[in-house]
Parts: structure tokens; C-alpha cells; sequence
């Protein structure tokens, strides 16, 4: 599935990262017992994933909370009043609860108008680039002028619960382990981008424009890395790393020809690239994949760690903050289902 879009600018994005840094260093002195049973060396996870550290809110942050801090950040920075936001959607993997939405608590905790339209959307790690493409749609169909797109993940749960239990199971193994390896490069974040049509940017002398998104899906992966709810509240996830890994850059590179054929494009064409914050192998797999050049890419992954449904457009944020971006970027999406979504930037200079 293919969308182009030709009115819609990314007015305003911005990012919260959480105080409290764990090292992989950390987490491995925390598995002491278990690495020594099982002869594991120490300083494995850093060198497999490139993750040195992530970042975790203070105890048990709600979602929401982190959400509004980023949307707040955004709010400050744009010259859309908020009574004028037409729609708020929450995206990330964690929520609140089941109900209500998470984007109701966001909506009262910015106070925003009775007319803003509100509701979650999640997609695992895809979540925030599915509401892109969707509040794009809707503004390039003048159904709606401007609406902030919010995800808070909190990390910490899983990564507790994953702690706790490796640490109190002796019937782990060096084959059984692995389900749960990829729970150990989790962090958390929030990030928030306030999204409208180009004729309400006043006083900016380049925009961030929306071009193009490209989809595609492979739902047989399904079974492949799935996260729930313990009984206790917390989190609990199992992954197949490798078989996620290969079916993810298999959908990635079908959907990376797929994008160049729609937007006519090349490699070369591309000044910048930002992926999924997974890790430094999943990183350099897909750029081999996709023959993309690595000097290219802009990442956080070694100082966030995989932040879920926030890795991507937080690592835009950054990347915009260091006024890093110029010209075509590419937002390489992976997510588990398993889906694929590319999307077209450029940044326009408004004369």
C-alpha cells in the first residue's frame, strides 16, 4: 500500500528522555548468579546489541504521564494555539489501562478542547508511524487541519519482571534464555509531533514535509515476539530474535523496492536515514539488505536502548534538535506482526 502526500508538514516534534540510566553492566551484575551457572561472559549484551545503557522513569510512571511531558515540550514550541488541535492519538505499547483510552488522560491532562477528537491506535513498535500516515491522510483530505501524535513507553516493568525471573529460575538455559534476551535491551522514552497542513506554519523558514509512506505487512510472524500482562501488573514478553530478525529485513527489503518504485527514487537519492532502535545488528543487517550506506544513518539505540512505539520518532527528534536531517530522509519502520512502513521526509525552504 503506497500514500503521497503533498500539504502535510511535521510542525513541531519533541522528545522526554527518563533520569534514571541503566547500564548493560548493571543488568549483567544483576544476572550474576545465572551467567556464572550458565558460563556466560561478562559484557555479552553490550557487545551483541551495542547497547551500553537505557534510560527508566522514576517507578511505576504511567504511560500518560510520560506522554504529556512530551506533548507539553511540544505544545511550548509550536505556534498552534491548542483549542485549534483537531485530534490527539496515543500510540505506544503501554497504556494505563484497558479503558479508557490512555489519549483521554493526555487530553485532560492538556486541557484541550471538547472539540479535540481523541483515541489510541497501537501497532507494537510501529504505533507512531501508523498515526503519521493517518493523520496525514485525513489532513491531506482536509478532513482535519492539525493533530499531536503522543507515546509514552515505560520499559521498566518488563524489564523488572524479566530480572526477577531469570534470577529466581534455575531451569534456565543457555537455549532458553534467548526468548528473553531481547527483553534486556528495553529503555523508555516519550516523544510527541504536532502534525498539520503547510498553510498553518507561520514563521519558520524550512518545513518538515510528509512526501510519501509505503506499507507493506506479514502477518505469519505473528507468533514471534508477543508481550502481556503478568498477573501481578507487570510485563512479560518472548521473543524469537533470529526468526524475528530474518522475517523483519525480508519484509523490509521487499518494502524498501516497493518505496523507490512509488517515489521514483534511489539510494542515492537519500541524505539520511533513521530506523527502528533495535540494535547494532539488526541495524547493520538491514542496511546490507537495503544497500544503504551507513554513514547515513543517525541512531540512539547505544544510549536509549529499543524504546518501543518512541524509538523512531524520538531519534527523528533528536536528529532534528542537532539539526542533523537536511534534504530526503528516510524512516525505515519494522515492527512486530509483523509490519513494514517507509516514509518519505524532506525538508522545504519556505520563501
Amino acid at each position: 500500500m503506497n500514500f503521497s502526500f503533498s500539504h502535510v508538514a511535521i510542525e513541531s516534534i519533541a522528545h522526554i528522555l527518563p533520569p534514571i540510566v541503566v547500564t548493560s553492566d548493571e543488568i549483567e551484575q544483576r544476572l550474576g548468579a545465572l551467567y556464572e551457572r550458565l558460563h556466560l561472559p561478562f559484557g555479552r549484551l553490550e557487545l551483541m546489541t551495542g547497547i551500553r545503557e537505557r534510560r527508566m522513569w522514576h517507578g511505576a510512571t504511567p504511560s500518560s504521564q510520560a506522554s504529556t511531558k512530551a506533548a507539553r515540550n511540544v505544545l511550548e514550541r509550536t505556534s498552534i494555539p491548542s483549542n485549534a488541535i483537531d485530534l490527539l492519538i496515543h500510540t505506544s505499547v503501554c497504556r494505563d489501562r484497558l479503558e479508557p483510552a490512555t489519549a483521554a488522560y493526555v487530553h485532560h491532562n492538556l486541557q484541550l478542547s471538547n472539540h479535540t477528537l481523541f483515541f489510541d491506535l497501537s501497532n507494537a513498535c510501529l504505533g507512531f508511524l501508523n498515526a503519521m500516515t493517518m493523520v496525514a491522510s485525513m489532513i491531506e483530505a482536509r478532513q482535519i487541519r492539525s493533530a499531536l501524535i503522543v507515546s509514552g513507553e515505560n520499559g521498566k516493568p518488563l524489564l523488572d519482571h524479566t530480572l526477577a525471573l531469570l534470577q529466581n529460575n534455575t531451569t534456565i538455559t543457555r537455549k532458553t534464555i534467548k526468548s528473553y534476551f531481547a527483553n534486556l535491551t528495553i529503555g523508555s522514552g516519550a516523544v510527541a509531533a504536532l502534525l498539520c497542513h503547510e498553510s498553518l506554519i507561520e514563521n519558520q523558514m524550512k518545513i518538515l514535509k510528509i512526501k510519501a509512506v509505503s506499507a507493506l505487512s506479514d502477518s505469519s510472524g505473528c507468533t514471534l515476539c508477543q508481550g502481556d500482562m503478568t498477573t501481578d501488573n507487570g510485563l512479560t514478553m518472548q521473543t524469537d530474535s533470529e526468526a524475528l530478525l530474518k522475517c523483519g529485513i525480508q519484509l523490509a527489503q521487499n518494502n524498501w523496492q516497493q518505496f523507490l518504485n512509488y517515489t521514483q527514487l534511489s539510494n542515492k537519492n537519500i541524505a539520511h536515514t533513521i530506523c527502528h532502535q533495535v540494535g547494532q545488528r539488526h541495524r547493520s543487517l538491514l542496511y546490507q539488505a537495503l544497500e544503504l550506506d551507513l554513514e547515513k544513518d543517525f541512531s540512539t539505540f547505544p544510549f536509549l536502548g529499543n524504546t518501543g512505539s518512541v524509538a523512531l520518532p524520538l531519534t527523528l527528534s533528536l536528529a532534528t534538535e542537532k539539526n542533523i536531517i537536511h534534504g530526503q530522509t528516510a524512516l525505515l519502520g519494522i515492527g512486530s506482526g509483523i509490519s513494514s512502513l517507509m516514509m518519505l521526509l524532506e525538508i522545504i525552504s519556505k520563501i
